[in-house]
């Protein structure tokens, strides 16, 4: 066995371990957290907050950009190897790409209905009493969970935060609020959330060993550092 296929086999370990323990998060919000934070946040207008609207359009935005941010990095490629931070820029862009296919999937997989009716007169919780999954149902009108604005947050932050790990303040800095918001308008539930964080996550790891971008011991179980050279 080399040492890329242990490495390769923890991070699956740790990945099977992330999966579980969000489904049992996903599973106690759903019984006994969603609902009433829903109420909560619908009750007490906490959805009227302007910030928390204006929190929640960053995630959609970069990845609008992501695609020329691409084409820009494989241009600057022809004239010499990429600097560090080009190349973590350019994983994290396939990354919350990927990231949102993902989301997407798994949201007509499961077809959760939304905390709130807010468009095409789609079913939710306080619009018209609707609550829970609708499974392999395709359509934005029950497409709740996992959130794409979580997923797309972790799939773009956390690559930056295993590859630079001195990124890891202001990436949580920036990200925690934004994670907040989408509760806080009703957009998602709480497990919502924090499936398309665990799910954006697992991408940002993947996407990080798969680039073999070099991540040093003390911050991971199942990296190793890479030589720069290796890096272009």
């Amino acid at each position: 066995m080399t040492a890329h296929d242990e490495e390769y086999r923890s991070l699956l370990r740790h990945s099977l371990m992330a999966t579980g323990s969000c489904i049992v998060a996903v599973v106690i919000c759903y019984f006994w957290v969603d609902r009433g934070v829903a109420f909560f946040v619908y009750d007490h207008h906490i959805n009227k907050i302007e910030v928390f609207r204006w929190l929640t359009g960053p995630p959609p935005e970069v990845q609008n950009w992501a695609a020329l941010m691409l084409t820009i990095l494989i241009v600057r490629r022809a004239w010499g190897p990429f600097l560090r931070w080009q190349k973590v820029l350019l994983v994290a862009c396939i990354s919350l790409i990927v990231a949102d296919d993902f989301r997407i999937s798994l949201g007509d997989v499961f077809g959760r209905y939304w905390p709130e009716t807010w468009t095409h007169d789609n079913p939710s919780l306080i619009g018209t009493g609707t609550y829970g999954f609708h499974p392999f149902q395709r359509g934005d009108d029950i497409g709740s969970s996992p959130s794409g604005h979580a997923c797309r947050i972790l799939g773009f932050a956390g690559v930056w935060m295993i590859a630079m790990p001195g990124s890891r303040v202001v990436a949580t800095v920036l990200a925690a609020p934004m994670l907040v918001s989408l509760v806080a308008m009703n957009y998602h539930f709480v497990s919502d959330v924090i499936a398309g964080s665990v799910l954006g996550a697992l991408i940002a790891m993947y996407a990080t060993y798969l680039a073999r971008l070099q991540i040093p011991c003390e911050y991971s179980g199942y990296a190793r550092a890479v030589k720069p050279e290796q890096l272009t």
